[in-house]
């Protein structure tokens, strides 16, 4: 029976593992260029019963079936599927139709700068000109940080990234992908980081001007799964109450006699 509880507790650890998952993607849902995040399910290797010291058999150990030890995480993994996109006429709003990441320089608060990656095309210019995220960090471009003259009554990006300021040629908004998405996380809110042993690779999508990549969470099968999720939760919490009235009867009632 203390076998039983422990394998209902860690469904429910499991089970509120999931929860915080399907709660997050949700916080997320309005989240530009957000990918929904996922866990899948694993059992902990089963264990061989043993009779141990059974008279019966003697000077044998006999196995009597196997034990199941619960379920646990098995990875978590993110869903890298295109995003619908959202029309808003802004001159800097960017969004990838296909394969790639915006690229970003990123600076922490000790002033150390690094590459980051991002799906979210939702930039602005600072009174310089130079093209920045919402959070004030830099988009590259294949020069480097991009800078648009601040006088410019019209600018043009096309669908290969190249950004023309009243029909001058200034720079080409970089792009790049990787050849396993399993070398990327997450970093902070929206963006991206290649861990060691990632490799980058030119990327195939192409940019429109005008539009946002929304997240590419479904609400309603996220509220699905957030009721599938309760129910099995509940479940394991009646299971263990279960086992605690048996666990009660025993040692209040057979234990007496």
């Amino acid at each position: 029976m203390v076998k039983g509880l422990y394998t209902a507790y860690t469904g429910m650890v499991h089970q509120q593992k999931r929860m915080d998952t399907i709660t997050n993607n949700l916080a997320n849902a309005t989240t530009t260029g957000f990918k929904r995040e996922g866990l899948s399910s694993v059992s902990f290797r089963e264990m061989l019963g043993i009779k141990i010291k059974d008279l019966t058999v003697p000077y044998l150990n006999e196995g009597i079936g196997q034990l199941s030890l619960g379920t646990k995480i098995g990875e978590n993994y993110t869903d890298y599927s295109q995003g619908s996109f959202k029309e808003t006429e802004n001159t800097y709003d960017l969004a990838i139709q296909g394969d790639g990441f915006f690229v970003i320089s990123y600076t922490d608060k000790h002033g150390n700068q690094s590459l980051k990656y991002t799906r979210d095309g939702e930039f602005t210019t600072d009174v310089d000109g130079t093209l920045r995220t919402l959070e004030g960090d830099y988009v590259q471009g294949e020069s480097g940080d991009i800078v648009i003259p601040p006088g410019a009554a019209k600018v043009d990006i096309n669908v290969h990234g190249e950004i023309y300021a009243d029909e001058e040629y200034i720079d080409t908004i970089q792009m790049t992908d990787f050849e396993d998405y399993n070398y990327i996380k997450k970093f902070g809110e929206n963006l991206y980081e290649l861990v060691d042993g990632g490799v980058e690779k030119e990327a195939e999508g192409r940019i429109y001007q005008g539009y946002l990549e929304m997240s590419n969470i479904n609400v309603v099968n996220e509220m699905v799964e957030m009721i599938t999720i309760s129910r099995a939760y509940e479940s394991n919490q009646k299971l263990i109450q279960t086992h605690d009235s048996m666990l009660e009867k025993s040692v209040n009632d057979i234990g007496r006699v």
